[in-house]
């Protein structure tokens, strides 16, 4: 897992151990043809949410795909757009355009790559589960937001930028929908839902847009007017003609910046203008870290597995810095592409590089086709998508049984994504949750007398003596209470033994805490009398040089011989 090696899964699948031959790759290509397919028309779909045209999504399923499964460190993960990422490139697509989206992308990617070499990806794991679903619970809100405009046919240009602003516009503007366009998107959402339970190996989606393309042209041969990807969306020919829908080209490479701004001009690189676009790259590099991380632990509990979290990283950066000279948008490995890849037998990260072909494939041979993917139908896809991602179910659960303070993290971490920002969401409810869980490892320190205990004490102790245990650790949230406890009942005691065997931690705060109790009982001609340190704790006290002051305090071994002395 601590691991840096380039294409670490590549070489553990094919190169060590079981050797790769020709029945593992005839599993890793059907596996591959299997999700490629499934990956054309999402990636199509998420490019389009993110702002920009259908291809730029099919070329980073093609590079960033490739790229990542060659030089990664999870051997069943399927990277391309994903709908995690919405909610981030959309403004930024607006903002600045396809050029800023791509820059915005590769300084995404120069930071996985620090991310990878300072051996972070470990860190990943510490990011609390009601954290994840409240983020992701907040992105699907959103998507599934800003899919109505062509679910039902509204005809907005754009957008506001406040989510609140969003939806008062489009509920003014429900009333303006387009009856053929929520039939193509209402059918398609039908399809979508109902086809899985005829448990056919092929996915629901390719038969859903496959029906919906053919309820377009009917309903636009009878004289409706339906919004497709090829009416929507153009290019220019080599002879400098315009078509329509989808270039059948391969990507070529350009450089980022010269791509198209956002007045349709290419950008002009600057330096402020990659500082203005670091916190988005940020964003980016911190959601692609998780996602493809958290997508690498599901494919190992699914194949018994493990992949390496900082390869997998120094994968992700390779990937999203090289597909934007080849106009590909962000990349992150996607769970449910990569749950498809295993279930259809892939063996190794070749199933990957085998998807990304087929998708290269599928742009050349079937971009005229393509273009009469009806928009509605686009739309009802992605809020399937924006569901599943959710996990609606579990969030349900949590919020039934989860502890209170789980309940507040994933509530705050779910409205400020929708009202706020993702990367505010998840750096608050990591604050609160780590702040949650401090409260309760602190409530958990408590002081006992056990003075009485004969089960513990074989002889009697001094008048205005006791012996009181200390469970718990003693850190700085928790030290202060217990030491202040402590300090009020020797009030009317001689001395106390503390029984310490029940402590596993002491930190800098529990040791000044300890020192102002020790103050307080020189002050006031009291004993303290200190048994059974485990090490940790005997540890910080030897390093803070804290030593028996005569007539004050005293350290023993063992409880028994503690009390003997005093007994």
């Amino acid at each position: 897992m601590f691991s840096l090696r380039l294409g670490h899964a590549l070489r553990e699948a094919c190169f060590a151990g079981e050797a790769y031959g020709v029945s593992r790759f005839q599993r890793d290509l059907l596996a591959g043809v299997t999700v490629g397919i499934i990956a054309i028309p999402l990636a199509m779909a998420l490019a389009i949410a993110s702002g920009v045209a259908p291809q730029y999504g099919l070329y980073t399923a093609i590079i960033g795909g490739f790229v990542i499964a060659l030089t990664g460190g999870s051997r069943f993960s399927i990277s391309g757009p994903t709908a995690a990422f919405v909610v981030i490139l959309y403004p930024i697509a607006q903002r600045y355009g396809l050029a800023g989206l791509l820059l915005a992308t590769i300084l995404s990617g120069l930071m996985l790559i620090a991310m990878a070499c300072a051996r972070l990806g470990r860190f990943i794991e510490y990011i609390p589960e009601s954290v994840t679903l409240g983020f992701t619970g907040g992105i699907a809100i959103v998507i599934a937001t800003l899919q109505l405009n062509d679910f039902f046919g509204l005809s907005l240009d754009t957008m506001p930028e406040h989510y609140v602003d969003k939806v008062r516009l489009l509920f003014s503007s429900i009333g303006k929908f387009d009856v053929a366009t929520v039939s193509v998107a209402l059918v398609t959402l039908g399809a979508l839902l109902l086809w899985p339970k005829l448990k056919t190996v092929i996915p629901p989606h390719l038969p859903a847009v496959a029906i919906a393309s053919v309820l377009a042209v009917f309903l636009t041969s009878v004289g409706y007017e339906l919004d497709t990807v090829g009416s929507r969306f153009s290019y220019l020919m080599s002879d400098g003609s315009t078509a329509m829908g989808i270039p059948p080209y391969l990507p070529d490479f350009a450089w980022p910046w010269q791509q198209p701004g956002p007045g349709g001009e290419p950008l002009a690189l600057s330096w402020p203008m990659l500082v203005s676009l670091l916190p988005a790259a940020f964003a980016i590099a911190m959601l692609g870290a998780i996602e493809s991380l958290l997508c690498a632990v599901v494919l190992d509990g699914m194949s018994g597995k493990r992949h390496s979290a900082n390869s997998e990283l120094l994968g992700q950066g390779l990937g999203n810095i090289i597909a934007p000279f080849f106009g590909g948008i962000t990349a992150t490995a996607a769970i449910a592409r990569s749950a498809a890849n295993f279930k259809a037998g892939a063996q190794s990260p070749v199933a990957a590089m085998i998807h990304s072909l087929v998708v290269l494939l599928g742009l050349v041979a079937l971009a005229p086709l393509l273009a009469y993917l009806p928009m509605a139908a686009m739309a009802a896809l992605l809020i399937i998508v924006a569901w599943n991602m959710s996990e609606a179910p579990k969030s349900l659960h949590l919020v039934r049984h989860a502890p209170r303070s789980d309940i507040a993290v994933f509530l705050t971490c779910l409205t400020l994504t929708v009202f706020f920002d993702m990367v505010i969401a998840i750096t608050a409810g990591v604050l609160l949750a780590c702040i949650l869980f401090v409260n309760e490892m602190a409530s958990m320190t408590r002081v006992t007398d056990i003075s009485d205990n004969k089960k513990m004490l074989d002889v009697a102790l001094p008048d205005r003596w006791a012996v009181l245990k200390i469970n718990g650790p003693l850190f700085f949230a928790a030290a202060d209470r217990t030491f202040g406890e402590i300090s009020g009942r020797m009030t009317s005691l001689d001395g106390i033994i503390l029984y310490m065997d029940g402590v596993t931690l002491l930190d800098a705060g529990g040791v000044a805490a300890m020192n102002k109790l020790v103050a307080y009982c020189a002050v006031e001609g009291k004993q303290l009398v200190i048994a059974d340190l485990q090490f940790q704790p005997l540890k910080t006290l030897a390093r803070a040089k804290v030593e028996p002051i005569p007539g004050v305090t005293s350290f023993y071994p063992t409880l028994s011989e503690a009390i003997h002395h005093f007994s």
